[in-house]
């Protein structure tokens, strides 16, 4: 297992998610604006981690746990993800998409 979750990945990744987690109380009642511009933050720090792990970091599972764990995040602070992705003309499983690299 260490050698497909190496320590270096696993620190890397816990950040970036810290720091998304620390904007979510910011993000009650905001704007969908400020919401988008969250979650284009935490997925381009995931891709700069994935690109630091020669672009294979993060295979099929863990790609589908994260993108869960962004819409988990919001939901749990009273963002309905649905209603956010369809006023933009996305699924709610296309919130991540735009921005996504791995």
């Amino acid at each position: 297992m260490a050698e497909l979750f190496p320590e270096r990945l696993l620190v890397a990744t816990d950040s970036v998610l810290g720091a998304f987690e620390a904007e979510l109380p910011l993000l009650q009642g905001a704007p969908d604006d400020h919401i988008f511009a969250a979650v284009q933050r935490v997925v381009l720090a995931l891709n700069d981690v994935n690109d630091e792990h020669n672009g294979g970091a993060y295979e099929t599972g863990e790609r589908e746990q994260l993108c869960h764990y962004i819409d988990e995040a919001l939901t749990e602070r009273g963002i309905d993800v649905t209603a956010l992705t369809a006023r933009h003309g996305l699924g709610r499983y296309e919130l991540t998409d735009r921005w996504r690299e791995w």
